[in-house]
């Protein structure tokens, strides 16, 4: 017997002790596969592998012939798919995610990246074709395919700069000496460094000085990633345990990383775009005790003068924690109503949370388990009857997702209970605990007694309001009354190879691995997809409520592709100064990696409690996420804004600038969805020559041109900001700054952040902020001019309703400066009822003459020579063309 299956032989016997095999030399010595029967055919490339000598059997019985596919589907992507040739195995069903169409008239020559293969034994290696380096290779690291357990191993360049393979909270370039990212999810309150948490994006990006290029494994099984540096060189590692190696290459660009997202984008498909109201700041806690509170809320944050976008209320206002129902006593149809009323007589907005796991009711009259269980829509356990958990309400079953009439459970439950007519008209969704999450660990013989014992539903600790306390005045309350009332085979439990779950066992707290959906599907396999299917059954239940409007759906668990259809925010984290910082690498992985980018983290910290000087800080952090809320648990102090003095003041300055540049922000969006294009940048985005930038996570880009730098440590008055190469212009003062790739120091105050334009940009700004977005709509416009270092400078501005999906018209700008010469040009479909009221150059000299399309604008011009900052008073109506030629 080989040693190699020796060696195999000792270690089955302490499997069960040491969990997986951790030494890859002896992964190496497997035998591997042939590669025969190549056939190549334009931009395909089919073979048989045949394993190539005695079978190691690893984590169960060798696969003996594979198949291999490659294909090049555009001159920047190759797709390499090796599967079982004799047996179908499970893949990502199109349905949850649609393939990406291949061009078959790709001539492999011409393409950016190449495939180039060994027949014996099969090995792979994918090369830059411009420099001729290999960018991931499998030579010297044998392919392994087993039933429950595949592996493939590529060598890296020593200290490699890694992004993705997330969600996680490590650094945003990943620790590369013995780093394992386990893909798997789970409810992960607190959000533990190093563990697996809700989301699976199974994407890496690697930047080199030569470029940076993109790996996609398309696979929703459990996996481990392994990366490791040493004294030999760096490698990365996939343990999967099940389904295909089904990989996609992504070329990127030698000059422009970002050009990878747009590729990537063209694999899981680019983000939805967002209502314009939805840039506004959230509020939410859970542990809101009544209406009352909800609606005292919204009046504090009006009095404080911080500007409330949306109201968000947890599950505080379910009657037992069942979700489409509402607490009679503590949260009555009417009054939610009138505070939905109130909110939008006011231009704002109220979310409400869904959870998936509904209550098991049998004879209870809950009108949705009944509903469900009449058209048999729940997940089933492996002897056919529901599969059961412990959640919020007690005893729960789950949907199927997969179940072929669940959409239209899930949509009429939403039309019945959101319903604007008897029910909460909410504006957007917000779905939570979607792993799928459950209170039980294994085994949970007795989930009855489990939810006893965790006293779930929980008692009410507080008395209920009298049901006619005033809120908002009478003028809400009797229109509220005048409303009618709602009356509304394999070893699935544990596989040979166990990934390196924080949960332990794959079932715990959680639907169990076995736990069956209609089509025969097992959660073994589908169990990373839940949140995502959960989010596009919400994003089609809110869009057949309000047809052709964008929808808000946020949610907690996501797999690759669900920005197509929904939000994110970060899950449980905590009010600490750790969870603050790496809040930042959170959302720079969703945004400008996973394509997940209207991202955000609970502001203040969802756990334990915060302090003052943490929330003032957190408010001007949380302004430059994407989507802004704060959010924290039952249990823990108040933290709304308006509760101190700092921490109001600084949300008022932090939101000021964040709804002067929601139109900058906006128009990112839009070309996101248009093209993939990042909304929050790294730095090494813009600056991929400038190694110092690479590791750099506790500042970044909002958009492509505004530079954040928080400061990131307790009890700090200033900041060590980084500035590359370049000039940049303080975005309050409009000072510039001459960057030279060091570090600067800078006092803040606790009030304020470091925020930054970078050089070489337009930016399309509102004149002044305004309370909601509606009233910020009606602000007319300024252009403010930042020249880069050659003296130019561009920008553009996107314009439409703020809400449909396909809108009837658009505005579309692009804005130069050269040479002293500002030129706007576009098409005006769009009438934002605004115009521009003034054009603000930065860091130029005092001008003898101006010019506006040729008429004098000489008075209209006043220059500051202490800052050297030129403004231009145009009062121009937002439908022409404009040329200011400036001497």
């Amino acid at each position: 017997m080989p040693l190699g299956v020796v060696l195999f032989t000792v270690l089955a016997i302490v499997r069960c002790a040491l969990g997986t095999y951790t030494d890859p030399s002896v992964l190496d010595a497997c035998p591997g596969y042939h590669a025969t029967n190549v056939a190549t055919s334009g931009p395909n490339l089919t073979a048989s592998l045949a394993l190539a000598g005695e079978a190691c059997n690893v984590y169960g019985s060798d696969i003996q012939t594979l198949s291999l596919q490659v294909t090049y589907e555009t001159t920047t992507r190759i797709h390499v798919k090796i599967t079982d040739a004799d047996e179908t195995r499970y893949e990502v069903p199109e349905s949850v995610l649609p393939r990406p169409l291949a061009d078959p008239s790709v001539d492999p020559s011409t393409a950016a990246i190449q495939f180039n293969y060994t027949a014996s034994p099969f090995s792979f290696t994918i090369y830059r074709m411009s420099t001729g380096e290999a960018l991931f290779s499998t030579a010297s690291h044998a392919l392994i395919f087993e039933s429950q357990y595949l592996r493939v191993k590529t060598d890296l360049p020593k200290d490699p700069n890694l992004y993705g393979l997330g969600e996680h909270t490590e650094t945003f370039r990943l620790p590369t000496e013995n780093l394992t990212r386990t893909l798997w999810s789970r409810d992960a309150y607190g959000v533990g460094n190093g563990t697996n948490l809700y989301g699976n994006h199974p994407i890496y990006f690697e930047h080199r000085l030569s470029g940076t290029h993109g790996v996609f494994l398309l696979n929703s099984n459990g996996m481990d990633i392994k990366v490791v540096t040493n004294d030999e060189g760096s490698s990365l590692e996939y343990d999967v345990i099940g389904g295909v190696l089904d990989l996609y290459f992504l070329a990127g660009s030698e000059i422009d990383p970002t050009e990878v997202t747009r590729q990537y984008a063209e694999v899981v498909g680019t983000p939805a775009e967002v209502p314009y109201w939805s840039f506004g700041f959230h509020q939410c806690r859970y542990g809101y005790t009544d209406y009352v509170e909800v609606a005292n809320v919204i009046v504090n944050y009006s009095n404080a003068d911080i500007p409330l976008e949306t109201m968000w209320t947890d599950i505080d206002y379910m009657y037992n924690r069942r979700i489409f129902t509402v607490d009679p006593d503590y949260f009555p149809i009417t009054r939610m109503r009138e505070i939905v009323n109130y909110l939008h007589d006011h231009d704002q907005h109220y979310v409400l949370m869904t959870d998936p796991a509904i209550a098991y009711a049998p004879n209870e009259n809950y009108s949705t388990f009944d509903r469900g269980s009449a058209a048999d829509v729940w997940l089933k356990a492996e002897n056919g009857s529901y599969f059961l958990g412990v959640v919020w309400p007690g005893v729960t079953v789950f949907p199927d997702w997969f179940n072929p009439d669940i959409q239209d459970f899930w949509t009429n439950e939403f039309q019945l209970f959101y319903n604007p007519e008897y029910g909460i008209d909410i504006d957007g969704a917000w779905i939570d605990m979607n792993e799928p999450s459950s209170f039980c660990d294994v085994p949970c013989t007795d989930p009855f007694q489990q939810a006893i014992e965790n006293d779930d539903p929980p008692a009410r600790t507080t008395l209920p309001p009298a049901p006619n306390t005033p809120i908002f005045g009478d003028e809400y309350r009797k229109r509220a009354l005048s409303k009618r009332e709602y009356t509304g085979p394999e070893n699935l439990l544990n596989p040979p190879y166990m990934i390196n779950n924080a949960a332990g066992d794959l079932s715990n707290r959680t639907s169990y691995t076995t736990a069956t959906h209609a089509n025969g599907m097992v959660e073994y396999n589908t169990h990373n997809l839940f949140g995502t299917m959960m989010s596009t059954a919400t994003h089609n239940a809110m869009l057949a409520r309000r047809p052709g409007l964008r929808t808000l759906v946020v949610t907690r668990s996501t797999f690759a592709g669900a920005g197509t259809k929904v939000q994110k925010w970060l899950g449980d984290n905590l009010s600490d100064w750790e969870h603050y910082r790496n809040s930042i690498s959170g959302i720079l992985s969703m945004a400008s990696v996973f394509h997940v980018p209207m991202a955000g983290a609970d502001i203040c910290g969802y756990g334990d409690d915060t302090t003052e000087t943490l929330c003032a800080r957190w408010a001007t952090l949380g302004a430059f996420y994407p989507f802004m809320r704060n959010h924290n648990t039952i249990g823990t102090i108040d933290q709304e804004f308006y509760r101190w003095p700092t921490v109001a003041q600084a949300a008022r300055s932090a939101i000021d600038m964040r709804y002067r540049l929601i139109d900058y922000i906006y128009t990112a969006f839009h070309q996101a969805s248009v093209d993939g294009t990042p909304i929050l940048n790294p730095l090494f985005y813009k600056y991929p020559q400038d190694s110092n930038t690479f590791g750099i996570d506790l500042q970044f880009l909002f958009g492509p041109s505004i530079l954040v730098s928080p400061v990131t440590e307790e009890n700090a008055t200033s900041v060590s900001m980084y500035l590359p190469d370049d000039i940049f212009y303080d975005f309050n003062t409009f000072q510039p700054v001459r960057g030279n790739g060091s570090y600067v120091d800078l006092e803040v105050n606790l009030t304020s952040i470091p925020v930054h334009i970078r050089g070489g940009v337009i930016l399309p700004l509102r004149a002044q902020s305004a309370m909601t977005t509606t009233a910020l709509r009606q602000q007319d416009f300024e252009i403010v001019i930042a020249p880069g270092l050659d003296g130019s400078a561009s920008g553009s501005l996107y314009l439409d309703d703020g809400v449909s999906i396909t809108p009837n018209a658009t505005t579309e700008v692009s804005v130069t400066y050269d040479n002293g010469a500002v030129t706007i040009n576009g098409t005006y479909g769009y009438n934002p009822g605004v115009g521009i009221s003034r054009i603000v150059l930065l860091n130029v000299d005092e001008p003898t003459s101006a010019a506006l399309n040729g008429r004098d604008l000489t008075d209209s011009v006043s220059y500051d020579p202490s800052t050297k900052v030129l403004e231009i008073t145009v009062d121009l109506p937002f439908n022409q063309n404009v040329s200011v030629q400036i001497a």
